[in-house]
């Protein structure tokens, strides 16, 4: 793939941001190879991706952000610029289930999905020769159920050891305290079995089942303080009936969660999602 930088922005709406973006990139001789523009109606607030050829340009990342400070300050943009010859470091979290992360493993493993793996955390060792087969470290660090203090505060140590763009928990059947939440916003992605914001918490198949629901579905969003409430980066269904019980839910759920997370995933480290609120904006 060739290198390219990504300029993501969100600010209040007015006329001249596309046009100044535009002629900042073009008078450096950038080449604009993608667009994305949206105005929130409700909030009047812009956003935007641009994705510019690195190699068009005639200066680095750091000095590209130097020069569009100016830009930036006029139009009191909220900004940040990606270099896509970087990897983001995803941290995956998991307990006992493999399904959502036997699936991001292949998709890393393949190429498919470019990022850097620093390790795999878990509160159950059932995952560990399979996660150490690929190459990666797993670490454990069992729960008690009495007292989840000594685990959470092994895996705050080990996420601040590893400095990660982005925390996946596959699966991770654990609600993470308020201030691992808070240190890392927008920034640990969840995936829920659910249709978000129906059946929230624990056994949501048990409680679809129970409703004779005719769809189920997975939410991929991030994780804030309020249990499965956060901002909802990508959800999908599948149809069920009468006749299909709660293990036909859960069978046919999984295929729906780990295609669910890893889209989400995806539009998480192509700079895709913009959080505005608890709402998001994805750039497709």
């Amino acid at each position: 793939m060739e290198r390219a930088y990504r300029l993501i922005i969100s600010c209040p709406d007015r006329v001249g941001i596309v046009a100044a973006v535009s002629d900042f990139i073009a008078g450096h001789g950038g080449w604009i190879t993608e667009a994305h523009h949206y105005t929130d109606p409700e909030s009047q607030w812009f956003f935007m991706r641009y994705v510019v050829r690195a190699a068009s340009l005639p200066f680095g990342l750091d000095e590209l952000k130097a020069r569009f400070t100016p830009v930036a300050e006029r139009f009191a943009m909220q900004w940040r610029v990606y270099d896509t010859g970087v990897n983001k470091r995803v941290v995956l979290l998991a307990s006992k289930q493999a399904h959502c992360l036997s699936d991001l493993l292949y998709r890393w493993r393949s190429g498919e999905m470019a990022f850097d793996i620093p390790c795999v955390l878990s509160n159950h060792d059932e995952l560990q020769s399979y996660v150490e087969w690929h190459g990666l470290r797993y670490c454990c660090f069992p729960v008690d159920p009495a007292d989840k203090a000594a685990h959470f505060a092994a895996v705050a140590q080990a996420l601040a050891e590893t400095s990660p763009d982005v925390i996946v928990l596959a699966r991770y059947m654990q609600i993470l305290p308020g201030p691992i939440c808070a240190r890392y916003p927008a920034r640990i992605i969840n995936i829920h079995h659910s249709f978000l914001p129906s059946f929230v918490g624990a056994r949501p198949y048990h409680q679809a089942a129970e409703r004779g629901v005719k769809l189920i579905g997975a939410t991929c969003h991030y994780v804030t303080t309020e249990l499965d409430a956060g901002p909802i980066i990508e959800q999908d269904v599948v149809r069920v009936g009468h006749h299909n019980g709660v293990e036909d839910m859960i069978r046919l759920g999984k295929d729906v969660e780990k295609q669910v997370l890893a889209r989400g995933l995806r539009f998480h480290l192509e700079d895709r999602v913009l959080v505005h609120g608890n709402k998001t904006i994805v750039f497709g």
